[in-house]
């Protein structure tokens, strides 16, 4: 899987979970009949908005992503195609924590409300990671991909050669 797409998705599945808790704190909030419990979490997500696009600022890549495409292998074939493994593979974590404050959102709705608020940092903070990689990608003429690893290691990326984008510079008059 490209690892463009790999930065698009996660920043969608973090929005769907954010979403998805969002909902379920709020249905488990008012069948408890606690107004604090749904104040609290909305005074949370604001916040957690303003960290995630705080964090989210820069179209830059972000120092780990920089990093990780430092440290990708050089290839000459691209790897295996398998997105729906590579994406269980790479966010079950993200999966995992969706589940249980699901679980949870109707016992504890603040579970899902504090659930949803990091969901919210990791959706802003990440949405201009893709157009970063791309940049690279066009700038050095390469493609990075998700190498497949283990769930529990560090992921890996492959470089492959791509295409080179020239863009032709604009003469000043004068």
């Amino acid at each position: 899987m490209r690892f463009v797409d790999f930065l698009r998705v996660t920043v969608m599945l973090s929005a769907a979970a954010a979403s998805l808790l969002a909902v379920l704190c709020l249905i488990g909030g008012t069948g408890n009949g606690d107004d604090t419990v749904i104040l609290a979490s909305a005074g949370w997500w604001v916040i957690a908005a303003a960290i995630g696009l705080w964090l989210g600022r820069r179209a830059a890549a972000s120092p780990p992503i920089a990093r990780l495409l430092a440290d990708a292998k050089a290839a000459t074939m691209m790897p295996e195609h398998r997105p729906g493994f590579t994406i269980i593979n790479r966010l079950w974590v993200l999966l995992v924590a969706t589940l249980v404050a699901s679980a949870l959102a109707f016992l504890v709705p603040q579970a899902a409300g504090i659930g949803a608020g990091f969901a919210i940092i990791w959706t802003l903070a990440w949405r201009r990671q893709d157009a970063a990689v791309q940049a690279i990608e066009e700038r050095d003429g390469v493609t990075f991909y998700v190498d497949r690893t283990s769930p529990l290691s560090p992921m890996q990326l492959v470089r492959i050669p791509g295409f080179r984008r020239e863009v032709p510079s604009i003469p000043t008059p004068g």
